[in-house]
């Protein structure tokens, strides 16, 4: 059973941010004189200013978000970490569109041009036109993000069109450090920008390359067998060097690139499903696609490129001593990797709409009288009363009396997760006792 661990440094980051935010707006006020905002286009310029600086850190900040760098996801956790990378990005296209309008607005009214007149005169400098195109790929961005959007394109063409976001930073480099008001100026304050593109860049490179390349130079890892757990789903084998060296804990996830024809140029990430050995890792996967079809046909010695481990959905990251876990579909992958490295007593249950689709089945009942916990296997349809009765707060306080005082930790389809945590909730179970298990950033 792992010790303990926990996002340690997660109110200092968060503090540093806030302190980071502030700055970038500082010196606007500090050069600011008093009264010198005497008409609207003056405090429309000025609001564009404040806009433009909050963009430009806000911009720094979703990057170093998405660096991969293992101090940020051990101190704050890597499903924070998305989380922020979220709920930060719908703020920084606002930012951007208002930063876009106000400017527009205020000199056009400042030099009496009419909008479209106003954004010829501004595409005839130095570096305006890469700043309108970053402002379009953060629009086309924050479209991309909408749930129904996002759900609606196929992972490998969301990922790709994200990783746009590095050409934002080079487009909107220059026209902030040669017409930002507070920053085309030598001084402190430039170099203080600077700085922070320089610390950013550094941990995306030390984040995206160094460490994946010094992880996958040390385990070269390759595919040692491909096994089918049932028509659609099959677990993958990995052998490697040193693997009795490799810190993973049961519910991490890694980034896996397959170096086969049709599978290369595709990193998906998928949970392990059984905890690490010092032997081989494994991963089980749902085909749900051609890129998932196409792994099913990965031979034995194919190389593999991986990027991990990431994720607090594990055991070391309870709070409470004794665990919950709730499984849908596939989602029991994780699931029944966490199992191996919970302390004894903890409870699981498996939703699966036919016995047909319950996957593992033989290794979680020798874990569950291995380790002492108990398991109820919840089947049938979507729409079936017994199901939907189970998984509610009453169904779940029967079942677990104890919930309110366990970790519970929740793995399997949008509707499911969101079904079960309202019910939690309203059985008592406080949020930051919920774990959920996400795999992006």
């Amino acid at each position: 059973m792992p010790e303990r661990r926990g996002p340690a440094g997660r109110r200092l980051v968060v503090l540093v941010l806030w302190l980071g935010l502030l700055a970038s707006v500082l010196p606007w006020w500090l050069e600011t004189p008093t009264g010198s905002l005497r008409g609207t286009d003056d405090v429309l310029i000025a609001a564009g200013r404040i806009t433009g600086l909050v963009a430009g850190y806000v911009l720094l900040v979703q990057l170093l978000l998405m660096s991969r760098l293992r101090l940020l996801e051990r101190w704050i956790g890597t499903e924070q970490l998305a989380r922020w990378h979220r709920d930060i990005g719908a703020t920084l296209v606002i930012a951007v569109l208002a930063h876009t309008a106000l400017i527009l607005v205020g000199y056009a009214g400042l030099e009496r041009q009419s909008l479209f007149g106003e954004i010829r005169v501004l595409l005839g400098y130095e570096h305006m036109v890469g700043a309108f195109a970053a402002a379009g790929i953060m629009v086309a961005l924050g479209l991309l993000g909408i749930r129904a959007v996002r759900a609606a394109l196929p992972y490998e063409l969301w990922y790709y069109l994200h990783l746009s976001s590095y050409a934002v930073l080079v487009l909107g480099f220059g026209h902030q450090f040669t017409h930002g008001q507070q920053l085309f100026r030598p001084g402190p304050v430039r170099t203080g920008w600077l700085a922070l593109y320089v610390v950013v860049l550094v941990a995306l490179v030390w984040g995206r390359v160094v460490t994946p390349l010094a992880f996958n130079l040390r385990h070269r890892l390759r595919v040692a067998d491909v096994v089918a757990e049932s028509p659609d789903v099959f677990s993958i084998y990995l052998t490697g060097r040193r693997l009795d060296r490799l810190d993973v804990l049961g519910g991490q996830f890694f980034r896996w690139r397959f170096l086969a024809r049709r599978c290369w140029w595709q990193s998906h990430p998928f949970s392990l499903s059984a905890a690490g050995n010092g032997r081989w890792l494994r991963v089980t996967v749902k085909v749900v696609g051609s890129h998932t079809a196409d792994l099913r046909e990965l031979n034995p010695g194919t190389r593999v490129w991986a990027v991990g481990p990431a994720g607090t959905f594990t055991a070391a990251h309870r709070r409470r001593p004794r665990a919950l876990l709730i499984a849908g579909g596939s989602g029991i992958a994780p699931i029944r990797a966490l199992l191996e490295e919970m302390p004894p007593g903890a409870a699981l249950i498996y939703r699966a709409r036919t016995p047909a689709d319950v996957l593992l089945q033989r290794e979680l009942d020798w874990l569950a009288e291995a380790r002492g916990t108990q398991i109820w296997y919840v089947v049938g349809g979507r729409d079936d009363p017994a199901p939907r009765q189970a998984l509610s707060a009453r169904g779940l306080t029967r079942l677990v009396p104890d919930v309110a005082r366990r970790d519970v930790y929740l793995c399997g389809p949008p509707g499911l997760l969101g079904a079960v945590t309202v019910a939690l909730r309203r059985a008592g179970v406080p949020r930051r006792q919920i774990h959920q298990a996400t795999f992006e950033l």
